[in-house]
């Protein structure tokens, strides 16, 4: 494990281990969980840690606070200014910059845990580095979703590729080019399959814990795998992922899970499920 993981010393985000669930929280509800470079980092961090700890089966994300998940970068932080350059032709080059939020999504950091994410009050523009690359996305009843980028002089680049994973095109087409001039319910959100769940607000973080939880409880192993081969199909299309299907079949088959998940069959044993 990173010998730099300490999340004791975190300062925009806290971390804690709970019933196999790594619960991660962005705290900074005073710039309603704006991005800076610090959080970044902490993020990043998290990310890669979690990857090496195997008490961790699944991981929750969450926001403190109830107006804001997630805003995007910090505008008024030290995020907010990109230096003007001139290329070889005179013109301006200060579109030419890293993606500020590369490493927020738990996937672009190799991290293959599932990751379930809770989502209530304002969702916009960079917050949405981390909804393309969570697994399952519930949100409660006053979330809310849009992404301001051109609104304010600035291409949205990044965030409406990441989300044409989640979305149909026309959807993240109408969210991005409508700015801040409208934005996604939750009703919406679920009718759209940006989400997969709406609940109040006051159930959110139970309903996140019990699907985390829940997640966590199977054998980690066989969860992966699945996992990865989703996410396979999703990214490379039907033909290229099934090419892949046999390597990801072998990785995570473990015959002490398959012989305790058969025992169980066996014993007549029948979980007491719900029903969405």
């Amino acid at each position: 494990m990173d010998t730099l993981f300490d999340p004791s010393t975190y300062e925009t985000i806290s971390v804690e281990i709970r019933n196999n669930v790594g619960i991660v929280t962005l705290n900074r509800p005073d710039v309603l969980n704006a991005f800076n470079d610090t959080m970044c980092a902490e993020i990043k961090n998290t990310w890669r840690a979690f990857r090496e700890i195997d008490e961790v089966h699944t991981i929750l994300l969450t926001a403190a606070g109830q107006k804001a998940f997630c805003v995007g970068i910090d505008r008024s932080g030290e995020m907010s200014a990109l230096e003007e350059t001139e290329n070889l032709y005179g013109t301006s080059n200060n579109y030419m910059y890293n993606d500020p939020g590369d490493d927020l999504g738990p996937k672009s950091c190799d991290l293959w845990k599932p990751v379930i994410c809770a989502v209530n009050g304002m969702c916009c523009g960079g917050a949405f580095y981390f909804l393309a690359e969570c697994d399952i996305v519930l949100a409660s009843e006053n979330a809310s979703f849009f992404d301001p980028h051109v609104t304010y002089g600035m291409p949205a680049v990044y965030e409406p590729m990441k989300m044409t994973q989640r979305i149909p095109l026309g959807e993240i087409l109408r969210l991005t080019l409508m700015g801040n001039h409208e934005r996604i319910s939750a009703d919406t959100a679920l009718r759209i399959g940006l989400i997969s769940e709406v609940t109040s607000i006051d159930d959110l973080q139970e309903k996140a814990a019990w699907i985390a939880e829940t997640i966590a409880s199977q054998p980690p192993i066989a969860v992966q795998a699945s996992l990865r081969a989703i996410w396979a199909a999703n990214d490379l299309g039907r033909l290229d992922a099934l090419s892949l299907a046999p390597s990801i079949l072998t990785s995570g088959m473990s015959k002490s899970a398959m012989k305790a998940g058969q025992e169980v069959f066996e014993s007549g044993e029948r979980l007491n499920y719900r029903t969405r």
